[in-house]
């Protein structure tokens, strides 16, 4: 190889590692900030164009991960694994009680669950001892409580505008774990007294996975650590009382679970059933009264009077059952609205016997003219029109004592003027002694006088329905 060629090549092999360590320096090149400029009582212009001011904005902070020291621990496992129970307090803020279902048993609660426990493994230093405030995305990649709530039909955690969740971290490792969830859950009721009754509702917060060897779940505060807002109402219920109680629950294939309970005391409103129901069924059966005083003659105002009351009876039952879960009971407005119909019922009954027996005597009435008229014997009683016996059966006992002592021989024809005041009657009486005659006359009195039946009603009916409505106020309130 000529010389010249070789000095070409190690020419540009020295302009290429003369390159090559000026781009390394560069690189390790410090730059100074404007503040530290300031300190060394230089002004900026007595820095070269060259060098580079650095953003104090964009220095590196440590991460999360890195200060809990995330990384450094498997938060699959509970804290103290393989040690004694974690001890986690709780404690919960009801927000709001929001609907209560008979149909369907339930009841619908949002509130704050708070848990407290203590996980050596998030202790971080720190020289002011304050603690560090996170939102929900922290809480995926650490170890906090498997809490659930026993008998839950639906639950759900709040997301607007983001996951209503907080983790509280303090530096000697306790932590604060905060959710705000609305839960449905099942409420067993007793509708044996409804709607004058009091219910009892139970919210149960227990450990999924933990049995009581592994994790302690307790009231943070006793009955301290639920509190309600003053706001909270219901319209049909008032709410008289909330306290917490805690118990072990046992599963054959698991074991012993600490279980929370949430328990409180509705009692229904009854101003809201008077109206709707109890007054409505009570003037049904005042209204089938009138027809008590109504003519038994008129049988469509009687009839048309009591098929309204009854129709009446049967929408109300109906709806009041519609809005109630299918019960194998009787409960007290079942007992009250039954009643109620019975009495509208026999009210109908009532008419029907009365027209029955208004048919049966008309009938009796007719032969007994027919028969009069074929033997052509006619007889009056020597009285007035207005104190003869009805064929309707309205006359009084002295009227019908005034006729004991006639007999059919004694019966004389009356002038054709004085018979259209007369009324022309057979009597038939045996031999009997005077006493058996008034008192076979005083019980034919009592059946045939269809009036009398109407009569009795209108004290027999309002009396027994008031004796009944003292017994059930008395009885269930």
């Amino acid at each position: 190889m000529p010389g010249y060629v070789r000095f070409l090549l190690l020419l540009l092999c020295l302009i290429l590692i003369g390159e090559c360590r000026r781009h390394k320096s560069r690189k390790k090149r410090s730059w100074t900030s404007p503040a530290e400029i300031h300190k060394q009582g230089k002004s900026l212009s007595d820095i070269p164009l060259t060098k580079k001011i650095s953003d104090g904005t964009k220095s590196r902070k440590v991460k999360t991960s890195h200060l809990l020291r995330i990384d450094d621990h498997d938060f699959t496992m509970r804290p103290a694994f393989a040690g004694p129970a974690v001890p986690v307090g709780v404690d919960v803020q009801v927000e709001s009680l929001d609907s209560i279902s008979e149909v369907d048993m339930d009841f619908t609660m949002t509130l704050y669950l708070r848990h407290y426990w203590k996980d050596e493994r998030l202790a971080f230093p720190s020289s002011t001892n304050k603690s560090m405030t996170f939102d929900g995305r922290l809480v995926k990649k650490i170890w906090v409580p498997d809490v659930f709530f026993v008998h839950s039909k639906r639950s759900f955690i709040h997301d607007t505008t983001t996951d209503n969740i907080m983790l509280r971290v303090f530096p000697d490792g306790h932590v604060l774990y905060s959710l705000r969830v609305t839960v449905t859950a099942a409420c067993n009721m007793d509708f044996s007294r409804f709607p004058l009754d009091s219910q009892t509702c139970t919210l149960e917060l227990e450990s999924y996975a933990y049995t009581d060897e592994d994790l302690m779940l307790y009231w943070k505060s006793g009955d301290e650590s639920l509190s309600t807002d003053d706001r909270i109402s219901l319209s049909q219920f008032l709410i008289q009382k909330f306290h917490t109680t805690s118990r072990l629950a046992f599963y054959s294939s698991t074991g012993w679970y600490n279980r929370l309970y949430i328990n409180f005391t509705l009692r229904r409103h009854i101003f809201f059933f008077l109206l709707q129901t109890y007054f409505p069924a009570t003037l049904m059966v005042m209204l089938s009264w009138v027809s008590f005083w109504i003519d038994r003659r008129a049988v469509p105002a009687r009839v048309s009077l009591g098929i309204t009351t009854v129709l009446t009876m049967s929408t109300i039952i109906t709806g009041v059952n519609a809005s109630m879960p299918r019960v194998s009971y009787i409960k007290a407005v079942d007992i009250y609205l039954w009643v109620s119909f019975v009495f509208v019922f026999l009210s109908v009954l009532e008419y029907a016997a009365v027209n029955y027996l208004t048919t049966v005597r008309d009938g009796k009435d007719r032969k007994l003219r027919e028969k009069v008229r074929e033997q052509n014997l006619p007889c009056t009683c020597g009285m007035s029109h207005t104190r003869t016996m009805m064929l309707d059966g309205t006359y009084s006992e002295a009227d019908t004592n005034s006729l004991a002592g006639y007999t059919r021989a004694s019966m004389t024809a009356e002038d054709a003027s004085e018979k259209q005041e007369r009324m022309v009657v057979h009597l038939s009486l045996d031999n009997e002694s005077t006493g058996t005659k008034k008192k076979g006359i005083r019980g034919f009195r009592i059946i045939q006088n269809t009036h009398a039946i109407d009569t009795y009603s209108r004290m027999i009916f309002p009396g027994a329905y008031i004796l009944f409505n003292l017994i059930y106020w008395c009885v269930y309130c």
